[in-house]
């Protein structure tokens, strides 16, 4: 939920409302200037909320429009905001594309289509480069199905292979389909996860979303549109621009005209020099056929109502916004604080904008720790991308991430990232013949897919084969009992026969042996928790510095492992943890901050690691991360003299 003050940001201000009333007025070309860092997200969530309409937001780059989104994204409701990415990694070159951003395409062109509530859609030159296909090109691509009707699988099969739908054994990515029987299975371009189609003769009975992963039902649907994959560039159907398609009931927001119209023109001169040089170039006139030039983009950009926010004009439609950036502190908190109370004494209101709860305590901490009283502040968990300054309104607004110099990374939506590799890939990928265990009958060796009959319906089934030639028949449903065997390399395993006690002996051994090894470790924590420690004291305003000067956000394993060896510190027992991660998983900075805290106890602390370089190597990482606050650091090894 946004914080009242931060959806009230804007309410009172002047220029909010001259371009609040030219927007009420219909004007066509309004230009914006003086807008600074997330002051624009602010402004841009506003006009949305007034207008109700489709909106348009194109930035200069990803990069910015990534930014844009997640500021809009805790602005508005989640599904009021789409992003609109390019489809290629470089956008005229033939390759293979991110399926994950043509799905997010293929929403977006749907919604548009569909004629739903209205959304904003973020998006960037690169993306509006590409040509889209026409509405009437998706309808006609759309299958739409719905519980009840009549149509037999057969049938769909074709439907779904017009579509160039690529028929699998288990589907794990969009435009992909199998068939099993009366079971359906189909991932569509508009939909983060596949559907599950269930046939009784010729009737559709039931529709349901279902996960990858565990192959369980998310939930069902009465009706459902398939999308193909309609940036398929082989495809010679008819395209126009993305701008065209949204009609010329939406705004359009500009960030900066000239040089979009530059990138488009640059753009669209490479991809002609591109395909001039193929050997097999397509048939038809691809450049002017896929991408979008200068020139119809700016006739596309014509023909829409238009809202451009651009940094300079002298026309009479201009809307001045009085800002500035927010002033830099190199984290140091006294600057900061010195800056409130200057602000306050102003008659201005800081706003300071922390992404946790968390962050936003050590704020707390760090003000009630210091020597002078803070006063004109107020702390609110909001995420936001950049501060500013805004004086018609009083208000300066700071971020926790730029006043530490954290990095500050965008999020975007990728829900097929996990689905890369899901088991049931994996699966795919089995020779016959792999050892195989089953967590109730042992190790058997893979025997390949089957469709077996099940209570008359056919079914999908793994077939495994155990000693003296046993089969057993596992449902695709109960893949998590089964798992690849992980042995000692080139040593061939023992296969169990089906219904023998030599597994589940084997079982109850390994169970007996692990319950010994418990009782020996619970006897010697026992006695361990008969010892006394030092037990630290809580986190000091420094710990709180150190820790909130991080460059990156943390994980949440950091936050875990950081959290657990502090209360394990904080106890009178001795310490005994440890910490696992792969590297570059941020080990290191869990390590800094348990040093610290002992150093700031009046301890001094030994890090020992195993190699000449990474003595080095951690003096340095040590000295950085340190070098604004009262510790000492020095490094030993066999290069330093005795008297060193």
């Amino acid at each position: 939920m946004v914080p009242s003050r931060i959806s009230s940001l804007f309410e009172q201000s002047l220029p909010w409302q001259k371009l609040r009333q030219r927007l009420l007025e219909n004007q066509q070309l309004t230009r914006v200037s003086g807008l600074v860092g997330s002051a624009q997200s602010l402004i841009i969530s506003k006009i949305f909320l007034q207008q109700q309409r489709p909106m348009v937001c194109v930035m200069n780059d990803k990069e910015t429009a990534a930014y844009l989104l997640n500021d809009l994204e805790g602005l508005l409701n989640q599904e009021h905001v789409l992003f609109y990415p390019g489809s290629y990694r470089r956008p005229y070159q033939i390759e293979e594309p991110d399926n994950n951003n043509v799905l997010m395409r293929s929403e977006v062109l749907t919604h548009l289509s569909s004629r739903k509530k209205p959304a904003l859609i973020v998006t960037y030159p690169t993306a509006l480069f590409e040509q889209v296909v026409t509405k009437k090109t998706l309808k006609q691509n759309t299958i739409k199905l719905k519980t009840g009707a009549q149509l037999d699988v057969e049938g769909l099969n074709e439907l779904l292979f017009e579509a160039q739908f690529k028929r699998v054994d288990f589907v794990t990515e969009p435009g992909e389909f199998s068939l099993r029987g009366g079971i359906v299975d189909v991932f569509s371009f508009s939909n983060d996860h596949p559907y599950r189609l269930e046939f009784y003769e010729d009737t559709l009975e039931s529709i349901r979303e279902f996960d990858i992963e565990t192959q369980l039902s998310i939930g069902l649907k009465n009706k459902i549109s398939i999308i193909p994959d309609v940036e398929e560039k082989s495809r010679a159907v008819v395209r126009q621009s993305f701008l065209s398609y949204v009609g010329n009931e939406a705004l359009v927001v500009v960030q900066d005209h000239a040089f979009i119209l530059d990138q488009i023109n640059g753009l669209f001169e490479k991809a002609t020099q591109y395909y001039a040089q193929l050997e097999s170039p397509l048939q038809w006139s691809a450049p002017e056929v896929l991408f979008c030039n200068k020139a119809l983009f700016q006739q596309d950009l014509n023909a829409v109502d238009n809202l451009w926010l651009v940094p300079k004009s002298d026309t009479e439609r201009q809307v001045n916004f009085d800002q500035s950036p927010k002033p830099s502190f190199n984290k140091q908190f006294n600057l900061l604080i010195d800056q409130i109370n200057a602000n306050h004494g102003h008659g201005m209101t800081t706003i300071i904008c922390c992404g946790s709860e968390a962050q936003a305590k050590r704020f707390r901490d760090i003000f009630e720790d210091s020597t002078k009283d803070v006063k004109g502040y107020h702390i609110e968990v909001f995420s936001l991308h950049q501060g500013f300054v805004d004086k018609d309104q009083g208000i300066a607004c700071y971020t926790d991430h730029e006043i530490f110099e954290r990095y500050h990374k965008f999020k975007l939506k990728n829900g097929l990232a996990k689905k890369q590799a899901v088991s049931i890939k994996e699966l795919s990928q089995w020779q016959i013949g792999d050892y195989v265990t089953h967590i109730d009958h042992g190790i058997g060796t893979f025997g390949g897919l089957q469709q077996i009959q099940v209570e008359g319906k056919t079914q999908e089934a793994i077939k495994l084969v155990y000693g003296d030639r046993d089969i057993l028949y596992l449902s695709i449903h109960a893949l998590h009992k089964i798992a690849k065997f992980n042995g000692k390399d080139g040593a061939v395993p023992k296969l169990y026969k089906l219904g023998s006690a030599a597994w589940k002996n084997l079982k109850t051994k390994t169970k007996k042996k692990v319950k010994e090894i418990a009782f020996n470790l619970i006897e010697l924590y026992a006695k361990r928790r008969l010892q006394k420690g030092f037990a630290f004291g809580p986190d000091s305003y420094l710990q709180h510095e150190l820790e909130s000067s991080f460059l990156y956000e943390d994980t949440p394993d950091q936050t875990t492992a950081t959290n657990d060896i502090k209360q394990d510190m904080e106890s009178t027992q001795p310490m005994d943890r440890l910490v696992c991660g792969d590297v570059g998983f941020g080990k290191t900075e869990v390590a800094i901050r348990a040093a610290f805290k002992a150093v700031d106890n009046g301890k001094q602390v030994a890090v020992l690691v195993p190699t000449t370089i990474l003595a080095f190597q951690h003096f340095k990482t040590f000295s950085k991360r340190l070098e604004d606050l009262p510790v000492s650091v020095d490094y030993l090894n066999r290069f330093r003299t005795a008297k060193e």
